[in-house]
């Protein structure tokens, strides 16, 4: 193989994980992020913060491979999906799951150091990555298939700070559903015509005219969830400030969604990134300068 073939190559893997639209992994991650500090109490190792920011990306880009395996006979007829490569059959079939058991199995080893329990809830965490993929064939909301999924860190965490998954940890990842719901819908709100023609299953044709208000009563759910962990646990303040913005970008993003353009829906679910982000900023400052707690099981 040629070096200009080996670029190529490795190019075609990039795109294939989504390394060039990192949006999915900071969704991936924000989540994630939230459980690990109000396990520890705000007070997080630094190596175990790399061990859940690099798993996160790992297992992001595990998911995309597997998720264009199984997505192979479809998204050459979708025309945001239609370039992937494996749609463009730049990579072969099996390529794709070679990428994504590698990068599965690097996702394990990190967490080997860990509690042992992190390590079983490693197996449903990777069977339900596999299986989410499959759900949009028969499965009204598989958005909430998705939540489950993206929001697996959270339990994990809790088990490689407290050797325990307590109903606080099974709450956040509750907020995690809603918030996933949320924002993809707004993504599905994007490929709604395609999706409909090609007979894939998403929330934005199973709520249809009533997309914009699930999204909006999903954010809604999401935040009052949030409200009670913070009443539940004792935080304050500057929990709450981080709420309050990030519900002041779920209103902005209904101001972007509302017509059902195309684009408009694409930018808003782009956004969430920050809405992710306002919650973390909110829940460190709240423990390393407010009232915060140790959390309660």
């Amino acid at each position: 193989m040629t070096w200009a073939a080996l670029v190529q190559r490795l190019d075609a893997y990039e795109r294939l994980v989504r390394l060039d639209k990192p949006i999915g992994i900071l969704l991936l991650l924000w989540p994630t992020l939230w459980g690990l500090w109000i396990a520890a109490a705000g007070r997080p190792g630094v190596a175990m913060i790399w061990i859940f920011t690099l798993g996160t990306a790992l297992m992001r880009s595990a998911g995309c491979a597997v998720n264009d395996w199984a997505d192979r006979d479809f998204d050459g007829q979708v025309k945001r999906t239609a370039t992937r490569p494996l749609a463009t059959r730049e990579i072969a079939h099996w390529e794709a799951l070679l990428v994504g058991a590698v990068l599965a199995l690097a996702a394990f080893l990190l967490i080997l150091p860990l509690d042992p329990l992190v390590r079983w809830w490693s197996v449903p965490a990777l069977l339900i990555a596999i299986s989410y993929p499959f759900t949009k064939r028969f499965f009204a909301i598989p958005q909430a298939y998705l939540g489950i999924a993206f929001g697996f860190g959270i339990p994990m965490a809790f088990a490689a700070q407290q050797h325990a998954v307590p109903t606080l940890a099974w709450l956040l990842l509750l907020a995690n559903i809603c918030w996933t719901i949320a924002y993809d819908t707004e993504y599905a709100m994007v490929d709604r015509d395609d999706d409909m023609r090609i007979g894939v299953r998403t929330s934005a044709l199973t709520f249809g005219r009533y997309d914009v208000a699930a999204v909006m009563f999903c954010y809604a759910l999401f935040l009052a969830i949030m409200v009670g962990i913070g009443a539940g646990i004792g935080l304050g303040l500057f929990y709450y400030a981080g709420l309050v913005a990030a519900g002041g970008i779920a209103f902005y993003h209904y101001r972007l969604i509302r017509h059902r353009e195309r684009m408009a829906c694409f930018r808003a679910f782009r956004h969430n990134n920050w809405l992710g982000f306002a919650v973390f900023l909110g829940v460190v400052l709240e423990y390393g300068l407010g009232q915060g707690a140790w959390p309660k099981s």
